[in-house]
């Protein structure tokens, strides 16, 4: 699941973990897995613009993803459109469901918010989320960052969080009719 990695989203803060969403989207899709992919809209009159006076990702330009990873929406398995931080909608839920899904591989921006929001949902929604470190990052800084996966380790498990090489060689290692058991 690529959380938001969307141009609106890539600043100096998270502009480094761009390159390794692309390499974890590319090992998974060469591993014959499935990927999502989840855009964030901030409408009008939103909590963001009325409580947080936020607002950014209006624009078609802000809201699309980076053009690196257009090459990989058009056989993703869904494309998730957005008003609230977590990706954890009815979309993915059905689609969870239908493809019986037990695990959500997130990567993406921010750590902080949709990341760790989408996160702590699946884990509530009774499936194991994994947070793809290295294939994240904060708008806000390596400080937000790093206190996302603070909570995370708290909240979801220290065992939750991995890196690209860590899936990488995972994938790498498993029998494929292992292989179309995750997403």
């Amino acid at each position: 699941m690529v959380v938001d990695v969307q141009r609106g989203f890539v600043n100096r803060h998270s502009e480094h973990a761009v390159p390794q969403v692309l390499r974890l989207v590319n090992v998974w899709s060469s591993a014959g897995l499935p990927t999502a992919f989840a855009r964030f809209h901030n409408e009008a009159g939103s909590a963001y613009e009325r409580i947080s006076n936020w607002t950014r990702l209006r624009t078609p330009e802000e809201q699309a993803l980076v053009a690196e990873l257009e090459p990989y929406v058009s056989s993703a398995a869904l494309l998730i459109d957005k008003t609230v931080s977590s990706a954890l909608t009815n979309d993915l839920l059905r689609v969870v469901e239908e493809r019986g899904w037990t695990d959500l591989v997130l990567c993406g921006i921010d750590t902080d918010s949709c990341v760790y929001d989408t996160a702590v949902a699946a884990y509530h929604s009774g499936l194991t989320p994994w947070i793809v470190t290295d294939a994240c990052a904060s708008t806000g800084g390596t400080e937000m960052h790093d206190a996302a996966l603070l909570m995370a380790r708290r909240n979801i498990g220290a065992h939750q969080l991995l890196t690209v090489d860590q899936v990488a060689d995972q994938l790498i290692g498993l029998p494929a009719a292992e292989k179309g058991a995750h997403s």
